[in-house]
């Protein structure tokens, strides 16, 4: 960054700095860390001095818990390290067969991720929105913006299976519903995926906002449809068509990327005589409202009986599980 000619190349100078931005935070973390363990080492040897000193017993319990808590965190980050596991993620939901059960089952997941995002500080865009007959959502599509949103949420990608006394059914009996999450990171312009116009058609139509309510009266929303691959995206997220029609291309530049990351894993596994663990729209995760409360991921065994939690954002052990879990298949000495 010293040398004269850095900023000849802006954009190569930008990507330096982000990245020089990066080590430094996580550089900084280990310090803090360093020092606060440092801390609760001192304070042992103060209570072993004067074991009865409850003021100072209390104190080293709390410390204790902070400082656990932000190792957990600071370990979830070291092992993002995946190519676009900093980039920011392009997330969708689509509900399964089961009309108003699965569609609200899909608004109950929109949820879940918009509480976790804001409890990681990411922000959230509402992309394209498409309102259920009755309740919930047809479909959605979001992007969460910040650092390492990809290499969090890429964890969620698969079938989620939902078993409870629906709240539609007079009878109150039980039902399972499905819904299928896809999440992409979102590419930089510099990536190389071809978009040839040719095989691009593109709808227009009005958009319309959660709930029904309408943000524009003009045909600004965009659709686009892949002739090729049947790959179809939306947005109606801006106000004018150009610009839903370039979020709409980035969107389809990102699916068309993990389609071919998808064929060359299935070459890859055909060659080593393997079946892939986890297929596309393979069920990962089922969450039990009744007779019993469970969340558990089919993938990692992790598992909780707060669902309550888990709906409320608290996603954090099911993504560390599955990161653990990858680290692993990738070193199993």
């Amino acid at each position: 960054m010293a040398a004269p000619d850095f900023w000849s190349d802006q954009q190569s100078a930008q990507k330096v700095i982000a990245e020089n931005n990066l080590l430094k935070t996580k550089y900084d973390n280990f310090k803090l860390l360093a020092n606060a363990v440092d801390d609760i080492e001192v304070l042992f040897e103060l209570l072993q001095s004067d074991p009865s000193d409850q003021e100072l017993l209390t104190e080293l319990d709390n410390k204790i818990a902070i400082v656990q808590k932000k190792m957990n965190s600071y370990q979830l980050e070291l092992l993002l390290n995946g190519k676009y596991d900093k980039n920011n993620a392009l997330l969708e939901i689509h509900p399964g067969a089961g009309g108003t059960e699965s569609q609200d089952w899909g608004a109950m997941l929109l949820r879940m991720y918009d509480r976790w995002a804001q409890q990681h500080a990411f922000e959230v865009e509402l992309l394209d929105y498409q309102d259920g007959d009755e309740a919930g959502i047809k479909s959605v599509s979001l992007r969460i913006k910040g650092e390492n949103a990809y290499g969090y949420l890429r964890s969620e990608k698969g079938v989620h299976r939902l078993v409870r006394i629906s709240p539609f059914d007079a009878a109150g009996r039980r039902h399972t519903s499905f819904a299928s999450v896809n999440v992409m990171p979102e590419l930089a312009d510099d990536v190389e995926v071809e978009l040839r116009p040719e095989e691009i058609r593109m709808e227009v139509f009005r958009a319309s906002g959660a709930g029904g309510q309408h943000i524009n009266k003009t045909s600004s929303a965009v659709r686009l449809i892949h002739e090729p691959t049947g790959i179809v995206v939306s947005s109606q997220a801006q106000r004018s068509q150009f610009q839903n029609r370039a979020t709409a291309e980035s969107m389809l530049r990102s699916r068309l990327y993990e389609l071919k990351l998808e064929e060359q894993e299935k070459k890859r596994a055909q060659i080593q005589g393997k079946q892939l663990e986890i297929g596309w729209g393979s069920q990962i995760r089922s969450y039990v409202f009744h007779p019993y409360s469970l969340v558990k991921d089919h993938r990692t065994d992790y598992e909780t009986g707060n669902t309550q939690a888990v709906m409320d954002g608290d996603l954090d052990g099911f993504i560390n599980a599955y990161l653990q879990f990858e680290l692993q298949k990738e070193n199993p000495q």
